[in-house]
C-alpha cells in the first residue's frame, strides 16, 4: 500500500495545534442505562467534525439508545439519531503499533455498539491493538449526503486516527479496518471507495488517505440488488425503488480499485438474514483482480454472531483466525 509516509508522519505535530478542536472527553458518549461491573469502558470519544456534521437533516434528530438486551449484566445498546459521530476509543495496556477502526451492525437502521463495537474492542485491546468503535450517521434520516453518509464518516474517522497516531502509539500505515453485516458493508465500501469524495475537506488531517491497511468485513452485506441484498439494509441505503445503476455505486465488489487493500472475509453458511452469496460475490471480484483476500465460511453460526454468540460453535475461533491473518499482512508484528 502506498503512502506518503512522511505526511502521515508530520500529520500529528500539525494538528497538534487543532487537537482541542476535536471533543474529547474521558466520559465516553454512549447514554443509555447502568453498565456491567468490572468491562473495560473506552477511554475517550473523539468527535469527527470539529464544526458540527455536514448536511443536517431538515428534521431535528435527537439521539437515543435502546437497550435490548433483558439480561442486567450484559448490554445490547442499539443507537440511532446521531447527529454527533465520534469514536469511542479503546486503548491496550502496551499498544503493538496497530489500529483497527471498527463499523458495528445494525442494518443502517442504527449502529449495534456493544454486541459488534464495544466487545471487539474490548478483545483487540488486551492484544495491543488501539481499537476505535465508529458511531456513524445512518443514511435514512435524511442527511444531505444521503447513501455517501456513512462513508463520509469512516473516511474521516480513518484520517483523523492517522492524523492523531503520535497520541495514540500508532503506526499510521497500520490502522486496519473491521465491520459487520451492514458495518461490514461500510467496512468494504471503505476499503473500495476510500477515495471517493464524499464530502468537503475541513481541516489538514483530510489530507491524509482514507485506505485501510487491510479490511475484515464479517458477514457482510455487499449487494445491493436481489435476491442478494439485504432488503432491509437496501432500502435505508439507497431505497425501495433505487435504480441499477444506484445499487452498483453502493455494492462493494463492483467497485474495487486498482489498488485495493488486503481483505478478511467470515460468513456463516446458515444466515438467514444476509445470504452468504455476499461474501462469496466480493470474495470472486478481489480474487478476479488478483488481491490477497482470506475467507472462511462455517457451516452453522447464523448471523450476528460477533463473539458472545460464537461461543461454543465452531465459528468461535473466527477472531484468532483474523488475528493469525493479520499477522502475514503485517498489521499485527
Amino acid at each position: 500500500m502506498k503512502i506518503d509516509r512522511r505526511s502521515l508522519m508530520a500529520a500529528p505535530l500539525a494538528l497538534g495545534m487543532a487537537h482541542s478542536a476535536w471533543a474529547q472527553t474521558a466520559v465516553p458518549k454512549v447514554p443509555g442505562g447502568a453498565l456491567p461491573p468490572g468491562l473495560p469502558q473506552p477511554s475517550e470519544t473523539i468527535d469527527l467534525w470539529p464544526g458540527g456534521a455536514p448536511g443536517m437533516p431538515a428534521r431535528a434528530l435527537a439521539e437515543t439508545v435502546q437497550e435490548r438486551s433483558t439480561d442486567r449484566l450484559v448490554t445490547d445498546r442499539a443507537v440511532f439519531g446521531i447527529t454527533k459521530p465520534r469514536m469511542a476509543v479503546f486503548r491496550p495496556d502496551r499498544p503493538n503499533g496497530a489500529g483497527v477502526l471498527i463499523t458495528p451492525g445494525g442494518g443502517y437502521r442504527w449502529v449495534v455498539v456493544d454486541k459488534e463495537g464495544y466487545e471487539m474492542g474490548r478483545w483487540l485491546a488486551a492484544r495491543g491493538f488501539t481499537a476505535f468503535v465508529l458511531f456513524y450517521r445512518l443514511p435514512g434520516e435524511g442527511w444531505a449526503a444521503g447513501p455517501d453518509v456513512a462513508l463520509a464518516d469512516a473516511q474521516r474517522a480513518m484520517r483523523l486516527i492517522r492524523a492523531r497516531s503520535g497520541d495514540f502509539a500508532l503506526d499510521p500505515e497500520r490502522v486496519s479496518a473491521m465491520g459487520f453485516s451492514a458495518g461490514g458493508h461500510l467496512c468494504a465500501d471503505l476499503a473500495t471507495r476510500f477515495d471517493a469524495k464524499v464530502y468537503a475537506p475541513v481541516d489538514e488531517a483530510d489530507k491524509l488517505s482514507a485506505k485501510p491497511h487491510s479490511a475484515a468485513p464479517i458477514y457482510p452485506v455487499i449487494s445491493m440488488t436481489a435476491p442478494d441484498a439485504h432488503a432491509g439494509s437496501r432500502e435505508l441505503l439507497v431505497g425501495k425503488s433505487a435504480s441499477p445503476a444506484l445499487e452498483a455505486a453502493h455494492s462493494p465488489h463492483l467497485n474495487v480499485p486498482a489498488d485495493a487493500p488486503p481483505f478478511f472475509l467470515l460468513h456463516a453458511e446458515d444466515d438467514d438474514a444476509v445470504p452468504v452469496n455476499n461474501t462469496l460475490l466480493l470474495r470472486a471480484a478481489l480474487k478476479a483482480k488478483q488481491f490477497r483476500v482470506e475467507t472462511h465460511l462455517f457451516e452453522h453460526g447464523g448471523h450476528g454472531f460477533g463473539l458472545r454468540k460464537a461461543i461454543g460453535k465452531p465459528v468461535e475461533v473466527w477472531p484468532e483466525l483474523w488475528r493469525a491473518w493479520a499477522r502475514t499482512t503485517g498489521l499485527a508484528l
